[in-house]
């Protein structure tokens, strides 16, 4: 008796497996023959967390404890520079961004910088006691003019280099606090909010953040707009989704789980030739040619011992051909060659 409940009790744990199981995309990942990316170690181990490009040769890269980096040969090299800050004063920068010879740079805690001469000169910027949150995101909108994002979910704009700010969004509740933020070219907004627990979206000329519902139980790790418009996530156990009804963004295909290996994936981007690309932890960096349906492993990034934490490609008037970059933490970086 007792042996035929085992016997019966396995059936229905192998039943429920294989239900779950069918109810994800999940194949195994080879690992491909060549790399588009060639791997960059810099000397300070410090994490870089954003980078950006003035023309196809001159840029610079942030992190914390104070990074920042220029290149002047397209990213090949890369020189540690110095902002004019008190020694006293550990700033983990965020965010860079420039539109022709003017750019701005955010960092936390209470960080905005402005540069009139490509990076040369920053002035510093005072915010007031009375800003919400943190500084998460910077967008330089053109002369004179950016908009700034908060870990609040709040967003202001300026017109007058930074002299006054001004809120577009009345009520920042509905973002939950970020701890992840996204804008487009055209103004809109996506957040995951602090807890993971749902996402926001923001429409252009909108002043109210809209919830919605995450896919599944799941925790969201991030979230972004693909090229043609649409959302993907990025969910705790390694779990991506892309929605492919832009009217409808709580509409989500099954969960896509190419690699079981215990790490998430923390960010994903396309490149210029529509390969989809995700990294992760441990060394974890996968890329699809078919939209998703296939994937595989990148063998350069595999070899390097760290977590990829931003996959950033720039294309921008400004650059005559796209930039690629994947930043990892303590110091390893990976440069696209294409």
């Amino acid at each position: 008796m007792k042996k035929n409940l085992s016997r019966f009790t396995n059936l229905i744990f192998v039943s429920l497996l294989c239900l779950v199981l069918s109810s994800c995309s999940s194949s195994a990942v080879k690992t491909a023959e060549n790399s588009p990316w060639v791997p960059i170690q810099l000397e300070n181990q410090a994490n870089a967390l954003d980078v950006d490009f003035i023309d196809d040769n001159h840029g610079f890269m942030i992190g914390s404890n104070r990074l920042i980096l220029e290149t002047n040969d397209g990213g090949i090299n890369w020189e540690e520079r110095s902002l004019n800050l008190s020694s006293e004063e550990n700033f983990r920068l965020l965010d860079i961004d420039f539109k022709g010879d003017e750019g701005w740079l955010i960092g936390q805690p209470s960080l905005v910088m402005h540069s009139v001469d490509s990076g040369k000169n920053w002035t510093r910027l005072s915010l007031g006691n009375k800003l919400p949150g943190q500084p998460f995101l910077i967008t330089t909108i053109g002369k004179d003019s950016a908009e700034l994002a908060t870990t609040a979910g709040a967003i202001y704009s300026t017109s007058n280099s930074g002299e006054s700010w001004e809120a577009i969004v009345v009520d920042s509740s509905g973002s939950g606090g970020i701890r992840d933020l996204r804008r487009t070219n055209d103004g809109k907004y996506v957040s995951v909010s602090s807890l993971g627990n749902f996402f926001s979206t923001l429409e252009n000329n909108s002043n109210l953040w809209v919830a919605h519902q995450r896919a599944s139980s799941k925790r969201v790790q991030s979230i972004g707009y693909a090229p043609d418009g649409n959302l993907w996530m990025l969910s705790r156990g390694a779990e991506i989704r892309f929605n492919n009804n832009r009217d409808d963004v709580e509409s989500w295909t099954k969960p896509i789980i190419p690699i079981l290996n215990g790490y998430n994936y923390l960010d994903m981007a396309w490149d210029p030739e529509g390969y989809i690309w995700a990294g992760g932890g441990n060394g974890t960096l996968i890329f699809s040619d078919d939209e998703g349906q296939t994937w595989r492993s990148d063998p350069v990034a595999s070899k390097l011992p760290t977590n990829y934490i931003k996959i950033v490609f720039l294309d921008k008037n400004e650059l005559n051909e796209t930039k690629g970059f994947i930043l990892g933490e303590r110091g390893f970086i990976l440069r696209y060659k294409g």
